[in-house]
C-alpha cells in the first residue's frame, strides 16, 4: 500500500480501536442518583459519526451524567462491544441491528434515525463496463463490511429489483477500510458500501450506479440500548436525555452544514467535498420507532431471512422499546 493510500486508510479508520473512551459532559452527578449512584454513559458509535456531530453541535454540553465514547470502524465489532457489556448504546443501519438481535445480541432499538438513501450505494470503476445493475450478473462484488449490513441489503433488494438472484453474483465481504484500500488501488470492480467510504470512493473517480433512494433501502438506523443498560435506572434515564440532545444535534446539522463539514473534516481527516457530501446524506432526523418504522424494517427483515442471511428472523415489534423517545 502506498504512502497516500495508508494515509487514507487511518484517516478513515479512526474510529477503529476498541473502547477508545474519551470524557465528554459535565460532572459525575447521576440523572438519578438516588438509584444508580453515579453514572457513565457508554455511547458505541461507528467512524465518530455521534462524537463528531455532538462534540460540533455542543449538544452534551452539562449532561449530569459522565459519557464515554466506544469507537468502531463497523457494526459488528461495535455490537460485539455492546454484548460484551463494554458499550451501553449502538448506532447503525436496520439490517446490522437486526442481525445483531437475530444472533442474540441483548439489544433493544429505542430511536430511529431517518434519512433518504443516499448514504448507501454500489460503486464501480470508472472505465468498468457495469453500467447497471443487471450488468452485475455474473460478477464479484464486495461488501462492506459484514455479513447482514445495509449495504448487503441494498445489493439483495437491487438485484430482485433487475430480476436477478443473489445467487447470481459472488459477494465478498471485507472491512470498510480494507475494501477503500483495495478500490483506489483498482483491485475491485463492484462494491456495495455506505457513508464516509461511498463518498470517497465517489470523490476518487468511482462511477455509482445505484443508490438506496426510492425505497432501496428502508432508510431507517437505530439508537439502540442494552438490555442490561436498560436494566439500570441511572443508566436508562441517561440514555433517553441522550436521545433528546441527539436530536437538538440533528436539528442544528440541517442548519448548520458548513460548521458540521469543518468538524467532519477535522475529524475524519476528509476532504471539504467528502464531508460536505458526508453532512448531505447524514441522518437528518431522530424519530419514535412507531408501527410506521417496524413494518418498513420487517420488510427488511424479511427480505433478509428469504436469502438465509438473516437467520433467524427477527420479530421487529418485539425487539424495540419505545417509552424513552416520545418524539
Amino acid at each position: 500500500m502506498t504512502r497516500r493510500l495508508r494515509a487514507l486508510a487511518a484517516a478513515l479508520a479512526l474510529a477503529a480501536t476498541a473502547f477508545a473512551a474519551t470524557g465528554c459532559g459535565g460532572d459525575a452527578a447521576s440523572a438519578d442518583a438516588s438509584t444508580s449512584g453515579k453514572v457513565t454513559l457508554t455511547i458505541g458509535d461507528q467512524a465518530k459519526s455521534l462524537q463528531t456531530l455532538l462534540n460540533a453541535s455542543g449538544a452534551l454540553d452539562g449532561t449530569s451524567y459522565k459519557v464515554k465514547w466506544a469507537e468502531f470502524e463497523g457494526a459488528a465489532p461495535l455490537f460485539q462491544a455492546l454484548q460484551a457489556g463494554a458499550a451501553d448504546t449502538s448506532y447503525a443501519a436496520d439490517l446490522p441491528t437486526l442481525q445483531a438481535q437475530s444472533g442474540g445480541v441483548p439489544v433493544k432499538g429505542v430511536a430511529a434515525l431517518h434519512n433518504d438513501g443516499t448514504a448507501v450505494g454500489i460503486v464501480v470503476q470508472k472505465n468498468s463496463a457495469v453500467k447497471s445493475v443487471a450488468d452485475l450478473k455474473g460478477k464479484k462484488v464486495v461488501v462492506s463490511s459484514a455479513k447482514g449490513g445495509i449495504a448487503e441489503y441494498l445489493l439483495a433488494n437491487a438485484l430482485q429489483q433487475a430480476g436477478l438472484k443473489y445467487s447470481d453474483v459472488t459477494v465478498q465481504y471485507l472491512l470498510p477500510t480494507d475494501a477503500q484500500a483495495a478500490f483506489t488501488a483498482g483491485k475491485i470492480d463492484a462494491w456495495a458500501t455506505f457513508g464516509v467510504y461511498k463518498a470517497v470512493a465517489v470523490q476518487q473517480g468511482g462511477r455509482q450506479i445505484i443508490d438506496g433512494t426510492d425505497g432501496r433501502v428502508s432508510g431507517y438506523g437505530f439508537i439502540g440500548a442494552s438490555d442490561k443498560a436498560l436494566a439500570d435506572a441511572g443508566r436508562k434515564a441517561a440514555i433517553k436525555d441522550f436521545l433528546l440532545r441527539l436530536d437538538k444535534a440533528l436539528t442544528w446539522s440541517g442548519t448548520h452544514q458548513a460548521a458540521y463539514a469543518q468538524a467532519i473534516e477535522k475529524a475524519s481527516g476528509a476532504k471539504a467535498a467528502v464531508a460536505a457530501l458526508i453532512v448531505k446524506q447524514s441522518y437528518g432526523e431522530l424519530v419514535p420507532i412507531t408501527p410506521a418504522v417496524t413494518k418498513a424494517v420487517q420488510s427488511v427483515a424479511d427480505t433478509m431471512h428469504g436469502i438465509k442471511v438473516l437467520d433467524p428472523n427477527v420479530d421487529v415489534a418485539t425487539s424495540v422499546d419505545t417509552s424513552l423517545y416520545e418524539g
